[in-house]
């Protein structure tokens, strides 16, 4: 299995991240490529993409964005216009939350579901105007997701459209990300609400600033159409340098999600886990007419779910990495969707399905690492919690 340094582990089931440089020739490059290599950024192969998986260092990187500020390129994410007389009809269709709800500037988080109540993706959903939605895709999905979509159009009068090509996102995050933009833009970023976003020019650069992200921090996340996005990036870390700002890369955007709880595709949510099941029942509305798995999820939270997602702490030595083996009284059932060293808790942390009788906080089982069976017990989630400065668990 191939590692980060540190030991921290960046592989799953669609989160694989190679040292394949032989075959650059053939990988994307977001239009911030050059100004990763310019900090020193070390590249690697991600989904047919050549991203920087860290620059100073992961635990570096992690902890500048839980104390200062960090900017990442996510310009490998999907972009996917839905427009049209139908397109809210459209996207009520395909997602389980409720985009009625919406307004334009404003943002959801929701999911493609399957018939059977399984995740397709997870995604944003931004309100361009009643009839234009954006949808943020993960990078791993983006075509998977476009044919998903384009195939269940018959019916509604929208467009669709992939822009995946055209769009670079950038995203700035942690306790001084708002000081940091907010000289370079004539919006009031305090004011703007989580899940907000509102159209600025950056550096002269007409942008969609939005406040989310997937660090468990506040921040904002900017989309851009320019062909010149560098411009926006060395304006950000020459204002953030008094900040303390790092640029980060993909191995501390997976330890960040992580002590947050935030979902990984093909890691903790699939086609083969539904949204109860993932613990994101919140964001299904049963009282929207219809939508893909409706019938299954609503007769699933009727009858009970028989397994959940839990997070968990090792009580012994080792780092739960994904794919590792979960017992229960000798038993095996289940793996760790995720796991990894927590530079925040300084612990090893992980998530994992349970039997739902089992997933009490406190209760104990063994994840298998080599050959030991570690002692490892469930703990309360996020394992991070915005504004903490030291450890609660």
């Amino acid at each position: 299995m191939n590692k980060t340094p540190y030991g921290f582990s960046c592989i799953g089931k669609n989160y694989m991240i190679v040292n394949n440089f032989h075959k650059k020739s053939a990988m994307k490059q977001t239009r911030l490529n050059s100004c990763h290599k310019k900090h020193g950024g070390r590249m690697i192969e991600f989904f047919g993409w050549e991203m920087p998986v860290e620059y100073s260092g992961v635990i570096d990187e992690h902890m500048a964005v839980r104390q200062r500020a960090g900017l990442f390129d996510v310009s490998h994410m999907g972009e996917i216009i839905i427009s049209g007389n139908q397109a809210l009809d459209f996207v009520q269709h395909l997602t389980p939350n409720n985009t009625a709800r919406l307004t334009p500037g404003k943002a959801q988080y929701s999911a493609l579901t399957t018939p059977e109540g399984t995740f397709v993706d997870d995604l944003l959903v931004y309100c361009l105007s009643m009839s234009e939605f954006l949808l943020v895709v993960n990078a791993a999905n983006t075509d998977k997701d476009h044919e998903w979509i384009l195939s269940h159009q018959e019916g509604f009068d929208v467009q669709v459209e992939n822009k995946s090509d055209e769009y670079t996102q950038l995203a700035l995050q942690g306790p001084r990300a708002l000081e940091i933009l907010q000289p370079m833009v004539r919006l009031n970023l305090e004011e703007m609400n989580s899940f907000g976003f509102n159209l600025a020019k950056i550096e002269g650069e007409k942008a969609l600033v939005s406040r989310t992200g997937y660090t468990g921090e506040d921040g904002v996340e900017i989309y851009t159409l320019s062909t010149r996005p560098d411009k926006i990036w060395d304006a950000l870390i020459e204002k953030g340098k008094d900040f303390g700002i790092l640029p980060v890369g993909l191995g501390a955007r997976d330890t960040l999600r992580l002590e947050a709880k935030l979902m990984l595709y093909g890691n903790d949510i699939d086609e083969t886990t539904t949204v109860l099941e993932a613990d994101l029942g919140w964001l299904v509305k049963f009282k929207k007419e219809e939508f893909l798995g409706r019938e299954v999820l609503l007769r699933q939270k009727e009858e009970g779910i028989k397994r959940k997602i839990v997070g968990f702490m090792l009580e012994e030595r080792g780092i739960a990495r994904p794919h590792y083996p979960v017992f229960l009284k000798g038993e095996k059932v289940s793996e760790v969707t995720s796991g990894s060293f927590s530079p925040f808790l300084k612990k090893a942390i992980g998530l994992t399905y349970l039997p739902i009788d089992f997933t009490e906080e406190g209760t104990e089982f063994e994840v298998g690492i080599r050959d030991n069976q570690v002692r490892a017990r469930v703990v309360p989630t996020p394992f991070y919690k915005r504004g903490e400065t030291e450890p609660a668990v």
